[in-house]
């Protein structure tokens, strides 16, 4: 087992988990962070990928250009949602949501790709959609403008997104991870520019610029290096599992620092989510390895 990997990987997932302690305290709102994102981790990971001369070996090719694009549309997208996420809830509460996207990819498999559905996947898709319902609060389904303005939709478009990106990304083979997320944040910079207002940025304090370059620098930029540094050194079992080191870092951090307090449903609702999203990321594996051995043995 690669430990320099693993190390890398886990620390990659911390960092990333305190995320949304950052945005809470960029003082800026979704678009233009995300924008600040995007160029931060153009200049930081393509500088890498054009100092340790990578973008020597890169075979382009047209098509996986265009699919590396669009996967970049819904990239930003995901993190635009997101950040819009966080401004109207919680942390913890968006991010539980957040990391529905393997159900979402499930979803999305079974619709377009004509992929298998078992009766523990519909039986975890139930258990999430519940605890979704359990985390908003109940008080935020009495009427229609409580439920859209709880920041759930927000949310549940940036796991959408999220999955979509997961679902196109399984196309890319040819080009290298730093050449591909440099495409897809000059698409975002690209989506965002018409967009920004520029005004946000006047009157920031320390503070804010401090958070705001962190969340490009560190959160994207940084955290991306170890991550592309790492996953392909480690089986997909490992890497399933310490994706959850995210959650639960934004989660504590949530709880200790912001002082989030989850009530009874909202306890319940986190857990039955998790136990959802831990069993469909798992389930799979484990089946896939039964059959390989049932296989090995006829």
């Amino acid at each position: 087992m690669n430990l320099s990997a693993i190390i890398k990987l886990a620390a990659s997932m911390a960092i990333f988990g305190s995320i949304g302690l950052f945005t809470k305290n960029a003082g800026i709102p979704a678009i233009e962070l995300v924008f600040v994102r995007c160029i931060c981790a153009t200049l930081f990971l393509g500088g890498l990928w054009f100092a340790t001369g990578g973008h020597k070996n890169e075979v382009w090719n047209r098509k996986e250009v265009i699919r590396t694009l669009l996967c970049g549309i819904f990239l930003v997208l995901n993190w635009v949602f997101l950040f819009k996420a966080f401004e109207e809830m919680s942390i913890s509460v968006a991010i539980s949501i957040y990391n529905m996207a393997p159900i979402f990819v499930l979803i999305l498999g079974v619709l377009f790709l004509k992929e298998r559905i078992t009766a523990g996947n519909i039986a975890a898709i139930l258990v999430c959609f519940v605890g979704s319902h359990f985390i908003i609060g109940v008080e935020h389904l009495n009427s229609v403008e409580a439920f859209m303005n709880s920041g759930f939709v927000w949310a549940v478009l940036s796991a959408l997104c999220y999955a979509m990106t997961m679902l196109l990304s399984k196309t890319l083979k040819g080009l290298s991870p730093y050449a591909t997320t440099f495409l897809q944040t000059i698409v975002g910079i690209v989506m965002l520019w018409p967009m920004c207002d520029f005004s946000v940025f006047h009157g920031l304090s320390a503070k804010n610029i401090f958070f705001i370059l962190g969340t490009g620098i560190i959160h994207t930029g940084f955290v991306y290096y170890l991550f592309f540094d790492s996953i392909r050194k480690l089986p997909t079992i490992l890497v399933s599992v310490l994706t959850f080191v995210d959650p639960v870092v934004a989660i504590l951090l949530d709880t200790v620092l912001l002082g989030f307090r989850p009530d009874l449903l909202q306890t319940v609702g986190i857990m039955m989510v998790f136990g959802g999203i831990f069993y469909t990321v798992l389930k799979p594996k484990r089946y896939a390895r039964v059959r390989k051995k049932e296989k090995l043995a006829q």
